[in-house]
């Protein structure tokens, strides 16, 4: 079970939790989820992302992992305009934050 703020991934069960409600996510969005949360706090790159995800070296659509994350954080309730789970760090990957007070840089 991995735990970060107030998120739980189940990687047995393939289930996701944000506090006590339960949230349905596709294969692509739970992999991305899973692959974020694994490594709190680390920026986690596009090429990780795409290997660990697609199981690819190239980008097949530059917009993929965007789109994908656009839907994991209105799932997730993440604002994508002030997200406080998964931030985005141009040129550099995503990152699952640890703390709900961080700010994307």
């Amino acid at each position: 079970m991995l735990a970060v703020q107030d998120v739980r991934l189940d990687p047995t069960t393939r289930q996701v939790w944000r506090g006590e409600r339960e949230i349905r996510l596709s294969r692509k969005e739970f992999q991305l989820l899973h692959a974020l949360m694994a490594r709190p706090g680390r920026i986690v790159t596009r090429s990780e992302l795409m290997a660990d995800v697609w199981q690819t070296s190239f980008y097949t659509n530059s917009k993929t992992i965007d789109v994908h994350l656009g839907w994991l954080r209105r799932k997730l309730d993440d604002d994508p305009r002030n997200p406080t789970l998964i931030t985005t760090h141009r040129g550099r990957g995503l990152r699952f934050e640890t703390d709900a007070d961080t700010v994307a840089s």
